[in-house]
């Protein structure tokens, strides 16, 4: 039997190191806290999956949301580059992985709220959330082609959200886009002045609380199923090109070095 929401706050709220999360009024909501630049290292991403577990648990919820405490200049830019060294590789990518795993299994609407660049895996996690609620100044991008490396997240969920010509280029480009654009192509819902984030999404927040969380959870069971090949399915072939092709490349380990020692990548094309 799942906790009161109350109880389920104070609970919960103390656990964390990277993140804040409590449940309240039906919606679990995950902060990202880890300043200046909310990047993901693994401990921090294993306790967003700790969150997550932990709103699968909660029957009664509508909604999960995904945002940055006010001491953070970005929503998240990215999973820490450190982390793609031999050793803590396959690590780093189950623990980030399993973020998106979780989302699909618990089948409960996700909302993005971006003030700041959501760039990496910060991007891919905005691609992966039902609603996204960007602020004017919030960039987005896939910059890991610029390390010699691909977003595998993005490489499965882009061209499904954004169309395949302009996922392609994003990802193969890294150039990043403004809020107005990521909303023409279809990765951003709604683009508001930064003081209006929270009563846009109390707004959304309203309309969902009024709704069944089992009719929820079952209609976006019905959305993912109707787009084709799982997530989970879908990345683990993508997680074997990353770890057993890509990354045993040349310029896949001199462009996270580079990225590391702060200077230009040498690429060797091999």
């Amino acid at each position: 039997m799942s906790r009161p929401a109350a109880e389920a706050h104070n609970f919960m709220a103390s656990n964390y190191e990277h993140i804040k999360f409590n449940i309240e009024n039906r919606v679990g909501r995950i902060t990202f806290a880890r300043p200046p630049l909310n990047v993901f290292n693994i401990a921090m991403m294993r306790e967003i999956g700790q969150a997550l577990v932990a709103c699968g648990n909660e029957r009664q919820l509508v909604a999960i949301v995904f945002d940055a405490d006010k001491d953070c200049r970005a929503f998240s830019a990215g999973v820490a580059v450190e982390e793609h060294a031999e050793g803590v590789i396959f690590q780093m990518l189950d623990s980030f992985h399993a973020i998106f795993r979780t989302l699909e299994q618990i089948a409960r609407p996700a909302i993005a709220v971006v003030e700041h660049p959501a760039l990496g895996g910060g991007c891919e996690l905005v691609a992966a959330c039902d609603i996204v609620i960007a602020g004017e100044r919030s960039r987005f991008g896939q910059p890991e082609i610029k390390l010699g490396v691909f977003p595998p997240v993005a490489a499965v969920l882009l061209p499904r959200i954004i169309g395949d010509k302009r996922a392609r280029e994003l990802i193969l480009t890294g150039d990043l886009i403004d809020a107005l654009e990521a909303a023409r192509i279809g990765l951003v819902n709604h683009v508001v002045p930064a003081n209006q984030l929270e009563p846009k999404l109390l707004e959304v927040l309203s309309k969902l609380r009024e709704l069944s969380a089992a009719s929820l959870e079952m209609t976006r069971k019905a959305l993912d199923l109707g787009r084709g090949q799982s997530i989970d399915s879908a990345l683990a072939e993508v997680e074997n090109v990353y770890l057993h092709e890509l990354m045993k490349t040349k310029d896949a380990n001199e462009g996270i070095k580079a990225f590391v020692e702060k200077r230009k990548p040498v690429w060797s094309d091999r």
